[in-house]
């Protein structure tokens, strides 16, 4: 039995026609933001809101022990500040990240990537070179990648 091949839709089209065009695959490599900040799981949500607010970012991959655990995103903060007698001092990052956000490798195709967070709906994914987190792709990330491909 053979497997359909994944019906590129949107964004992840436009980025195929735009690689097929090219010499070379466009990567996740090119549009990823490197080195991005990182928080622990075990500081608090305010922490977390303050990092994001003073580095204009709204994806932290949090992390224990040096490896990756989760990614908070400012939505998960916002939502878990707008529930009833919620103290962000005091709930953690751990209790409101996602558990096991998408990964992938750096090197990895980005229509792949874009398929894949369109499909599933993932605001992010985390760029790792073995347990080392080297890179986060988000939508804005894919917006400008997109903007270039639809300028050649």
């Amino acid at each position: 039995m053979t497997r359909a091949k994944p019906r590129l839709t949107g964004f992840a089209r436009v980025l195929h026609y735009a690689d097929a065009m090219s010499q070379r695959a466009i990567l996740i490599d090119d549009y990823m933001t490197e080195s991005p900040f990182t928080i622990g799981r075990e500081q608090t949500l305010a922490t977390a809101k303050q990092l994001m607010r003073q580095h204009r970012t709204r994806h932290l991959p949090v992390l224990h022990g040096g490896r990756l655990v989760g990614l908070l995103s400012q939505r998960d903060v916002h939502l878990v500040e707008a529930l009833p007698d919620v103290d962000p001092e005091k709930i953690t990052v751990e209790e409101a990240m996602t558990e096991e956000p998408y990964a992938v490798a750096p090197g990895t195709p980005l229509a792949e990537v874009a398929r894949v967070m369109a499909e599933h709906k993932y605001g992010a994914a985390v760029v790792m070179r073995g347990n080392e987190v080297i890179g986060v792709f988000t939508t804005v990330d894919a917006l400008r990648a997109l903007s270039d491909a639809l300028s050649r």
